[in-house]
Order: structure tokens, then C-alpha cells, then sequence
């Protein structure tokens, strides 16, 4: 089931050594400003999907998506975001 989580990293990681032409996820990882501005929108449109319970599994993957490319363009690794959540576990 994560597994598809480890293969968004992976395809960030990748597209940021190797671009691609044209590609939405190196726009998102090239431009810090729109990876920061899809993540609000994403997170707003989840909100509203899931108060008027409409297209929650839809906005939850965009925000999912979104996060990680922003993740990626700020240098912040998943596997350190982990750690503190590991850390936090009482």
C-alpha cells in the first residue's frame, strides 16, 4: 500500500536528476512558488471535499502528490519527516 508513496519519492528524485521536457512534476520541482501554491490549493480543496463529502479519495491524493513534490523542492526528505514521527510515538 505505500508503495506507491516510496515510487512518488522515487519519480521526484529521479525527474530532479533527470528532467523531463514539459513534465508537471519538474514544474512543481523547479518552481518553489507553484509547489507551495498547489499544496495550499490542494489542501483547501480536500477540506471542501470533505465537508460536503464529495471527491475526498480524489483531493487526499492530490495533497499527498502535491506535498511530496514540495517536500522534494525544499530538501527536505521523507525518511527524515519519518524519523520525527517515529520519534514522537509514545
Amino acid at each position: 500500500m505505500l508503495k506507491i508513496l516510496e515510487d512518488l519519492v522515487t519519480l521526484a528524485r529521479e525527474r530532479k536528476s533527470n528532467p523531463v521536457e514539459d513534465s508537471y512534476t519538474n514544474k512543481l520541482l523547479t518552481d518553489k512558488s507553484l509547489a507551495k501554491e498547489k499544496v495550499l490549493e490542494e489542501i483547501n480543496e480536500l477540506i471542501e471535499a470533505v465537508e460536503q463529502d464529495t471527491n475526498k479519495i480524489h483531493e487526499a491524493a492530490d495533497v499527498l502528490y502535491h506535498l511530496i513534490m514540495y517536500l522534494e523542492k525544499s530538501e527536505i526528505q521523507i525518511e527524515d519527516v519519518m524519523e520525527e514521527l517515529k520519534s514522537r510515538r509514545k
